[in-house]
């Protein structure tokens, strides 16, 4: 998964409004879901699947996690050696197969990239006539900048609390509301009233909008012209704890280079602990959490921080490099300007040269498990005859530092947006096994969703709705950045109801790689992983993509769906 640093412009405003969920898509999906629940359904499941097919994908994905997750690979880090390794490690990989280049006569698509790294004994000083507080990088706090410069000082600046930082005009929404940010920094909860509330009938209720995004509230600061902005992090509405965000903002950050070296942005980015939070609004003689419980409620006034003031400075190490996408294809007999497109990020965070003992990211499972199954696909579809569109098969990079890679080629394309027929997106493939269940991420989307079920019923399977949709899993991965530009994109993946152990223990090994392991150094391959799950998974992305790369057929968005306007404009670019 990633650590966003989108910048995204004024008109992702109309990708926020409130998921539309086709209803009765959904209630057959849950209607089945627990139907099937409360069946017995191993005798199915058990004759459902190829034996040979699922050893066999097995097999090549173990080889290529393995390799890929191995600290030779250095965690994978754009525009570093570790980057060369892994893309002539996929290049190497596709010739083999008799997969040829995605760009013309290469397998790379270039994405110009500038690497930050702020320097870790950044202080930040809090002072007011009766509270003062230094807190410590890391422990206490963690900053960066967007701002493609050496030094960048912020003294003395007013502190507000602006809620959840949210300007939401079809919500009735403005945190900002007659407030006045300039020069002065704002400190913002993470994830949106919605949430907070558990109101359904609130921003989309307990399922995150982008509005709760880390990523939004820091642009939305900076289009408010602050100097600095703070989120306070709880583990809950974050969806992850504290040491992720220590280990995925320290070391080097990547964003795509900037002409105006992000001049716009606001000087100063980062969180608090909410420990450090209780401690500046109790000595600035607030109570946080009624304040908090404020925010949730529409018509909310931004609050100063009584008379405290921030002062912090950071020192950066800039680097400007180029990185690669990797893109491969099997061209269409009869539409080759057609085409249904893979993808899966190959980055992962690298090396942290400050951290003691373990300081390798190898990024395992997420995300060398997706980049094997790119290889894994293009293995299996080699062994079809040439379908009549193209199917791409797209590896990109800097999707931890803000979905960049995908960022670029949607902005980029090297097949038409118009013509592009789908996206199917992998991200953190299932390593605990055989799954009854297959989950979308952002439900009720498109009639991709329709492919899917077809070839879920076959599996003996069933679709559920996301467990964790406060977590804003779809605005976390690549699949996202072809959904902005009205390509139909799927994201699914394994559920958590094991065959062999049930749903209780299937929820128990996702949260437990999500606090121990999720952006941490032990995300580390395992060759006991059980990968017969992911081999299920890749069986229905292999089976979508077969149909669709034979047919006419051009999947649509649901009605309702925000992207459904944009993919409407390109449908007439294509006639």
């Amino acid at each position: 998964m990633l650590i966003e640093t989108i910048k995204v412009d004024i008109n992702v405003k109309n990708i926020m409004f409130k998921r539309v969920i086709k209803l009765q898509k959904y209630f057959l999906f849950f209607g089945l879901g627990v139907f099937l629940t409360n069946c017995d359904t191993s005798f199915n499941l058990a004759d459902s699947t190829t034996t040979d097919f699922s050893i066999s994908v097995e097999k090549v994905l173990h080889e290529h996690i393995s390799i890929l997750a191995s600290d030779e690979y250095g965690g994978r880090a754009p525009a570093t050696p570790g980057e060369v390794k892994t893309i002539e490690y996929l290049r190497d990989n596709f010739i083999d197969l008799g997969v040829g280049p995605g760009n013309g006569d290469s397998y790379f698509q270039s994405v110009a990239v500038t690497e930050i790294i702020t320097k870790s004994d950044a202080v930040m000083n809090i002072e007011g006539e009766v509270y003062e507080a230094t807190l410590a990088y890391g422990r206490d706090m963690m900053v960066g900048t967007q701002q493609q410069v050496p030094e960048l000082n912020v003294s003395g600046a007013d502190l507000v609390f602006v809620g959840y930082g949210i300007v939401a005009p079809e919500y009735e929404w403005n945190d900002y509301a007659a407030l006045d940010v300039r020069d002065k920094t704002v400190v913002i909860l993470v994830n949106d009233p919605g949430y907070a509330t558990q109101n359904e009938n609130l921003f989309n209720g307990n399922a995150m909008t982008y509005y709760g995004r880390w990523t939004y509230k820091f642009e939305e600061a900076a289009r408010q012209g602050a100097a600095a902005a703070l989120i306070v992090h709880e583990t809950g509405p974050a969806g992850y704890g504290w040491e992720v965000v220590n280990s995925s903002w320290s070391g080097p950050q990547i964003g795509l280079e900037a002409e105006n070296l992000n001049r716009d942005r606001t000087k100063i980015e980062g969180w608090l602990t909410k420990e450090s939070a209780l401690s500046i609004f109790d000595g600035a003689g607030l109570d946080y959490e009624a304040l908090k419980t404020n925010a949730s409620v529409r018509g909310f006034q931004a609050t100063p921080i009584g008379d405290v003031k921030l002062s912090v400075s950071i020192e950066n190490s800039i680097r400007n490099s180029t990185s690669q996408n990797v893109i491969a294809a099997i061209p269409g007999t009869t539409r080759p300007n057609e085409s249904v497109i893979y993808t899966a990020h190959w980055d992962h965070l690298g090396v942290n040269p400050e951290l003691n003992g373990d300081n390798i990211f190898n990024g395992a499972a997420d995300n060398a498990t997706g980049t094997a199954g790119l290889l894994a696909l293009a293995q299996l579809h080699m062994q079809k005859d040439r379908p009549e569109r193209t199917i791409v098969f797209l590896a990109v990079t800097a999707e931890e530092s803000g979905l960049l890679g995908s960022k670029w080629y949607a902005e980029h394309p090297i097949f038409p947006i118009e013509t592009t027929v789908a996206n199917i997106n992998m991200d953190n493939l299932n390593t605990f096994g055989r799954m009854r269940d297959v989950v979308v991420v952002g439900a009720g989307s498109s009639e991709l969703e329709i492919y899917l079920e077809d070839a879920v019923l076959a599996q003996g399977r069933y679709i559920m709705p996301e467990p964790n949709p406060e977590r804003g899993y779809y605005y976390r991965s690549d699949h996202f950045n072809f959904a902005k530009v009205g390509v139909p994109a799927l994201y699914a993946e394994s559920g958590e109801d094991s065959i062999d152990y049930g749903r209780e223990w299937g929820a128990a090994q996702a949260q437990e790689y999500t606090d121990n392991r999720y952006h941490a150094p032990g995300d580390e391959y395992d060759p006991n992983w059980d990968l017969s799950g992911a081999s299920e998974d890749i069986n229905l992305y292999f089976e979508i993509t077969n149909v669709l790369a034979n047919s006419l057929d051009f999947p649509q968005w649901f009605d309702g769906n925000e992207f459904k306007a944009v993919r409407e404009f390109s449908i007439a670019e294509r006639q």
